[in-house]
């Protein structure tokens, strides 16, 4: 079996081909929160800011370093000094495409054929599908009620295969921010047992705590033990130009250095000019989007009282997502077609966040509410409430 057999298809992908088998009425528009990504193109100053850098920035054209542009490497290290504490420097800090590709490039530094990573329950997909294709084996951890990962499962879980635990916080698909002290202890259970924790902070800018969300850059050694992973798809809405951050030991990212060569040579400069910019010249506009991301998480909250009524119920929400059990007989792959044609709704189904088969995944559903202002939500909760299953 080849490497690409091994997993699934993109689910992304798939749920936009059931909008081929729909046929939605101009009275009925389309309400996509299938994706979590910014619809909109990046501030028109950062636009201007590209198109002058494409034309007076020789360097923004040709091959750079593989860890990426030294000034936003140092940006990266200095603003994580100033939010996290601790110690940071430039030497730890890799500029990837994507972060995507940072989770590829970690586990290719970390996993031999069989090893294990310990995954949250519902996992972000592209997690697993990156294990599947490298012949990792991903090993399926529990939540509890809060949709909080089981700390005390994690010990049981680890074998002498496991080579590392997998965070996301703010959670993708949950929402769900995971506590300072859990985050902690997840660390203090990885370095105990001599195994890597990586935590994917790609949705950081839009923790609803103006706190630190963890203290882990001011543990001693901290670089032995964790990874961290971060993106600016979101922040500054640099989807297309792929840009993203990996944190850890100078050691690693020798490691990491070799994977990186060897996928993409180095990021796409242009990218990494427009995010440097960002850091240094976006920091109040980027509050705004902040405060206007954690209004529609709130909008869900406070609004979900119609959904309640239906039998739906909210297990989390925050930064881009909400996510819900449905209350419905069929499972949640079945209900998430039936809402494209029904009530033009494309949304994703809690099978695509779970190992086939888990009765939780057939009935629960992710919600990426960030493309939807608080008007659009009400419209999506009025459409939910009425759908009949």
């Amino acid at each position: 079996m080849t490497r690409t057999k091994t997993t699934f298809a993109p689910p992304v992908m798939e749920a936009r081909r059931w909008l081929s088998e729909a046929r939605l009425g101009p009275d009925m528009p389309l309400i996509n929160v299938s994706q979590a990504a910014p619809v909109d193109p990046p501030v028109l100053a950062m636009r201007q800011e590209i198109a002058r850098l494409a034309v007076e920035e020789p360097q923004a054209h040709l091959y750079g370093p593989v860890l990426g542009l030294g000034g936003l490497r140092e940006e990266v290290a200095a603003q994580w000094l100033t939010a996290y504490g601790g110690e940071i420097g430039a030497s730890r800090v890799a500029i990837t495409s994507g972060c995507n590709e940072a989770f590829c490039a970690t586990i290719a530094t970390l996993l031999d054929e069989g090893d294990e990573v310990l995954l949250p329950v519902p996992w972000y997909f592209n997690h697993k599908m990156a294990l599947d294709m490298i012949g990792g084996v991903s090993v399926p951890l529990p939540v509890d009620e809060a949709m909080l990962p089981r700390l005390d499962l994690a010990e049981d879980l680890i074998t002498d295969r496991t080579r590392a635990i997998a965070l996301v916080s703010p959670n993708n698909p949950t929402g769900v921010e995971y506590p300072p002290e859990l985050i902690g202890a997840f660390f203090d259970l990885c370095q105990r047992r001599g195994i890597t924790l990586i935590l994917d902070e790609t949705y950081r800018d839009f923790h609803s705590s103006d706190a630190a969300p963890h203290d882990l850059f001011t543990r001693p050694d901290w670089d032995q033990t964790l990874v961290q992973l971060y993106s600016f798809s979101k922040a500054y809405r640099l989807t297309g130009h792929r840009v993203g951050a990996l944190v850890t030991s100078p050691a690693r990212l020798a490691e990491v250095e070799k994977y990186l060569d060897t996928v993409t040579i180095c990021p796409a400069q242009l990218g990494q000019y427009a995010a440097l910019w960002g850091m240094q010249n976006l920091g109040e506009w980027l509050a705004g989007e902040r405060a206007e991301i954690l209004s529609r998480g709130r909008a869900i909250r406070d609004g979900f009282g119609p959904l309640q009524a239906a039998g739906w119920r909210l297990r989390g929400a925050g930064a881009y997502f909400a996510y819900l059990d449905h209350p419905f007989d069929a499972p949640s792959d079945q209900i998430a077609r039936r809402l494209v044609a029904e009530a033009g709704i494309l949304m994703l189904p809690g099978t695509m966040f779970t190992p086939e088969g888990d009765a939780n995944g057939q009935r629960q559903m992710r919600v990426a509410f960030a493309n939807l202002d608080t008007d659009g939500i009400a419209g999506m909760i009025d459409r939910l409430a009425g759908f009949s299953g």
